[in-house]
């Protein structure tokens, strides 16, 4: 495991999280919406001295490795690799790194970057020429067919076994990948023939699936997608966020559309923040994965009904997880990628600029559904917008969207405040947590001074594991796994004295380093000297108050002699 500690020394955790939430600097530490749960305020923090993330929302937390083995989906030694990989690092070549898991894991990353080249390798070989021939006349030339990896699936039936065959992949292997199917005899034969293929990545830009489109008349389904496997979970997955979490970023918003020629057909046009489903509804994870770079998301769907109804339903998810949503939907008809190349690059943009919020292009869908002449169909109007309106988050602005709609329903706003007010009563019935036992301010500047300071741990410590007060204190466990990695080791790693504590001692001990309440410059040795004298002095004056209460109590009992000795105890105790 050594090499695992040198990792983590070399990598900053800062660094590595900022590549997939937005952090901002706040003393020591950084602070963001939390990638694990759907919050609006920002319970996540980073420390950036002592390499670890913590969320108070949902209890998230660890070094930089838990976090990449969370938020890639992957194995632990996945995780150490891919770190030892971005950052140049040289992996051991020993057994040790690996298990069974992360080598089938392994092997299936493998075929699957060999699949996308074998794809490749066909769209440009003769028996292509049809498929470069569609993708010319959908304006998909070479060079961004290219660019999105495009291949095709030929029409024989082993081509893909075959490769893996050869290659020297186990059965099992083979099986797993999701890429080939196994006959009764148990030979292999491809899923994927006769179709375009588009590669589908991880947000780390691993090739972990495709999407097949057909292109003989007849043949079903349109597209064909990969089985969930053990690197390919599709609710969790968007087509295109590897190469567009930088320009979502920069644009400090996204754009979700509905198929993968959609994202390809308007990616020329400069659109760089556009990613789509993977062939099914929108789901939580995917939204929460989006947040994470841009709160603010104009959807595109398709404008036939099935589009119209999906994006109807993506709102719903897209508001529960507070997104800023708007709706874009395209005259004339046109799917995303038919707009841009009739209209132009330019066209496109100036329509998202314009892409008016949710809620009006959801007024719009009602008026067409309910009768608006009659009471029983304002009532029904009223309930279909209300969940929606319910979601904005800033109370103004709720208020503000309920008076249009009492407006646009023509009925009293005080109906529709009313509503808002028995769901805001709704929510506010949550319980409250127990309340924590106080935490005194030396307790958290001498924990922290130890934590910072090698060298006021090895002074300090002798004179603090004799502290009486050490036991009242409410860190003491922290206090007393710091003391025993000092006894035992010396240095050791923040990593190391989380490792030896419960939950609630873990929780305690990030609360009070992730506090920032003092700068590190502030941590001297002085400090902590005098944080223990501060100590001293208040075990002096609670030992010296109990000496006297007991002289006192001997005193009225008659036992003179026990009264002497205690009272020669505080003499002592005064000159002491």
């Amino acid at each position: 495991m050594e090499f695992v500690e040198q990792l983590k020394s070399a990598v900053d955790i800062v660094a590595v999280i900022g590549q997939y939430v937005r952090l901002k600097k706040a003393g020591v530490r950084y602070v963001g919406l939390c990638p694990f749960h759907t919050e609006k305020t920002a319970s996540f923090s980073v420390h950036a001295v002592h390499q670890f993330y913590k969320c108070f929302g949902c209890n998230a937390g660890g070094d930089v490795i838990k976090f990449v083995m969370e938020i890639e989906r992957l194995t632990f030694w996945e995780a150490v690799k891919l770190l030892a990989e971005r950052h140049g690092i040289p992996l051991p070549k020993r057994a040790e790194y690996s298990d069974p898991e992360t080598k089938l894991r392994a092997a299936v990353y493998s075929m699957h970057e060999l699949a996308a080249r074998v794809f490749r390798s066909a769209l440009r070989e003769a028996g292509g020429a049809e498929v470069r021939a569609y993708l010319s006349q959908r304006g998909v030339g070479d060079a961004l067919a290219e660019e999105f990896q495009l291949g095709y699936a030929e029409k024989s039936g082993s081509v893909l076994a075959r490769a893996f065959e050869r290659e020297g992949f186990a059965a099992e292997q083979i099986e797993a990948s999701g890429l080939a199917l196994k006959r009764p005899d148990g030979s292999f034969y491809d899923r994927f023939r006769n179709r375009l293929m588009f590669p589908i990545h991880s947000e780390s830009g691993k090739v972990i699936a495709f999407g097949g489109r057909a292109l003989a008349p007849g043949d079903e389904p349109k597209y064909l997608n990969s089985p969930e496997t053990t690197i390919y979970r599709k609710s969790q997955v968007l087509y295109n966020l590897h190469r567009a979490k930088e320009g979502i970023r920069k644009a400090d918003g996204s754009v979700l559309v509905e198929g993968y020629m959609d994202v390809i057909g308007v990616w020329p046009a400069g659109v760089r923040n556009v990613v789509a489903t993977c062939g099914t509804a929108l789901t939580a994870q995917q939204v929460r994965t989006l947040k994470r770079h841009a709160d603010n998301i104009v959807v595109n769907f398709d404008p036939d009904q099935a589009g119209a109804t999906a994006a109807e339903r993506s709102i719903q998810v897209l508001l529960d997880e507070s997104v800023r949503v708007r709706i874009l939907g395209l005259d004339g008809g046109l799917d995303p990628d038919e707009y841009v190349k009739q209209r132009g690059g330019e066209a496109y943009a100036a329509q998202l600029a314009r892409a008016p919020g949710y809620f009006h292009w959801l007024a719009d869908r009602a008026r067409g559904r309910y009768d608006l002449r009659t009471t029983e169909g304002r009532l029904s109007c009223l309930q279909f917008l209300l969940p929606a309106v319910q979601r904005v988050p800033d109370k103004l602005e709720r208020d503000a969207v309920g008076n249009e709609l009492a407006n646009y329903l023509g009925i009293e706003p005080g109906l529709v405040r009313d509503r808002f007010r028995r769901a805001a009563a709704e929510r506010s019935q949550k319980t409250l947590p127990p309340a924590r036992e106080p935490l005194r301010p030396v307790e958290k500047i001498l924990l922290n001074a130890l934590l910072e300071n090698a060298e006021i741990r090895h002074e300090i410590a002798p004179r603090l594991k004799a502290l009486p007060a050490l036991q009242q204190f409410v860190t003491r466990r922290i206090f007393q796994a710091l003391l025993a990695l000092e006894e035992s080791q010396g240095r050791f790693s923040f990593a190391d004295l989380e490792a030896r504590l419960e939950e609630n001692d873990r929780e305690l001990l990030a609360s009070i380093v992730l506090a920032d309440e003092l700068k590190k410059a502030e941590y001297s040795l002085a400090q902590a000297h005098a944080c223990l004298a501060a100590l001293e002095n208040a075990g002096r004056q609670s030992q010296r108050a109990q000496l006297q209460t007991q002289v006192k109590e001997a005193e009225r009992a008659g036992n003179r002699a026990e009264a002497l000795r205690l009272t020669e105890e505080l003499v002592r105790l005064d000159k002491g």
